[in-house]
């Protein structure tokens, strides 16, 4: 008895037998016999692209709090140096007062 060689799928494939999923009527058992993969494939694919999808979400929030830190950064030090500057440019005269 010979085995038959692993088949492989695209990403592609995955993703649009996922999505067949969720067609009116559609079942797991049934979306698998009409692509003649395994039910328990469609499911790995299905939590597959879920996880993906989680993950991409969780890295683009991570990449935002960063940006957006960076940015307050980047204002406090702006904010720091107009305060300098404003106190340079202040007259001889008032400077006794703002020290």
């Amino acid at each position: 008895m010979s085995r038959q060689p692993r088949r492989h799928f695209t990403t592609e494939f995955k993703e649009q037998a996922v999505a067949r999923l969720s067609e009116p009527g559609a079942t797991q058992t049934g979306v698998a016999r009409d692509l003649g993969v395994f039910a328990s494939q469609l499911k790995g694919w299905r939590l597959e692209l879920a996880a993906a999808g989680s993950a991409d979400a969780i890295r683009r929030q991570r990449a935002e709090a960063a940006e957006l830190a960076e940015l307050r950064r980047a204002n406090r030090r702006l904010k720091e140096e107009v305060e300098v500057m404003r106190k340079a440019s202040a007259p001889v005269g008032s400077l006794e007062t703002v020290a």
